[in-house]
């Protein structure tokens, strides 16, 4: 029996505390039906809370021992009969189940209970009265863990729910600050400011790319997933703008199958690793950046050669771990960041439709 898997149902405590006041309950019930049908009178108060005490103690008992397997049971069920596609065969089979557990559970602790004290009844009616309260008990007790089990799972995908969409909603928002970046917008409208007096035409060219890049940001903001071919096109209009700064010294290439551009990936997941590589190297004419885009299976890998800026201060990765975030809702898969001899790698995973 796994008692871990079991626990996650419903935890140690809560059916604890739920045996502890369903054997009290069920003891008193039992005691006072007892005394005042005249089957077992009580002959005095200490002597009902020696009956009390006794019942309580051994139901205890017997309610654990119920309890496990109806749990176990449920367990089991859940994963070979749902209620969803096998609903009259498990009905069936949990009231077998029941039966049978307080059965065995009922013969047992009455046989101890009259080695412990003698009943002054006849034993087999003593047997046969306590199989039917137990098999009662045992029906009901399975009811109300079934009902309180799926209560629980009910409120925790609730709250599973609500947390994956504030997560969402707050991944979107980090995700849409990092695009209209201050200083991305600054310095693009700088470079077009001088662009307009020296080569209106690039300058247009500018624009066109630039209103390309925050239209793409919010077409995809609220979409899972975009296509790779998509991703690269608006990659090609936001390094674009980034050449137009750094000239020359800033060159890339890519080199991608044409059967992975139908594949996907979180939208501007290019934008994160480029702007990374960007943001925390150097770029010069003595020391020019170069970025590989290309593909190892069904993964996108792109590469940088890796000359950190000496001023960068301590990086918190939020980028990085913002796409990794977003991956996790979509896929098992998860991207891999690290460093090879002089490079720097982003090897993102890419999603077949199929």
């Amino acid at each position: 029996m796994n008692f871990k898997a079991i626990h996650q149902l419903l935890p140690f405590r809560n059916l604890l505390q739920f045996l502890v006041g369903f054997s009290f309950a069920v003891q008193l019930i039992v005691i006072l039906y007892n005394h005042f049908s005249g089957y077992h009178i009580l002959s005095g108060f200490e002597y009902f809370l020696f009956r009390l005490f006794r019942g309580l103690s051994l139901s205890l008992v017997a309610g654990f021992l119920m309890a496990y397997p109806n749990l176990w049971v449920i367990y089991f069920l859940n994963h070979v009969a749902p209620w969803s596609s096998k609903t009259i065969r498990r009905i069936v089979f949990q009231l077998g189940f029941s039966v049978a557990v307080a059965l065995v559970v009922s013969v047992t602790f009455t046989l101890f209970a009259n080695i412990i004290t003698p009943y002054s009844e006849d034993l087999n009616g003593v047997l046969i009265s306590n199989a039917l309260i137990f098999s009662t008990v045992n029906i009901l007790v399975m009811s109300i863990l079934e009902g309180w089990i799926f209560f629980r799972q009910h409120k925790q995908a609730e709250q599973m729910a609500k947390n994956l969409q504030e997560e969402l909603s707050q991944i979107k928002f980090e995700v849409l600050k990092s695009q209209i970046n201050p200083h991305f917008m600054f310095n693009s409208l700088n470079v077009l400011s001088g662009l307009i007096n020296k080569d209106t035409g690039k300058a247009q060219q500018f624009i066109d790319e630039f209103s390309h890049i925050y239209r793409y940001v919010l077409e995809t903001i609220e979409q899972p997933v975009t296509t790779l071919d998509k991703e690269l096109d608006f990659m090609r209009s936001y390094l674009f703008l980034q050449q137009i700064r750094y000239g020359d010294f800033l060159s890339y290439t890519v080199s991608i199958p044409s059967h992975l551009l139908k594949y996907f990936l979180p939208p501007l997941s290019l934008q994160v690793v480029l702007e990374n590589a960007i943001k925390h190297n150097v770029i010069n004419e003595t020391k020019p950046l170069t970025i590989e885009v290309f593909s190892q299976g069904n993964f996108l890998i792109v590469k940088n050669n890796l000359q950190p800026k000496i001023s960068m201060g301590h990086s918190t990765g939020l980028g990085l771990k913002n796409l990794t975030r977003r991956y996790a809702m979509i896929s098992a898969d998860k991207p891999v960041f690290s460093v090879e001899t002089n490079d720097y790698l982003a090897k993102l995973p890419l999603i077949d439709a199929e």
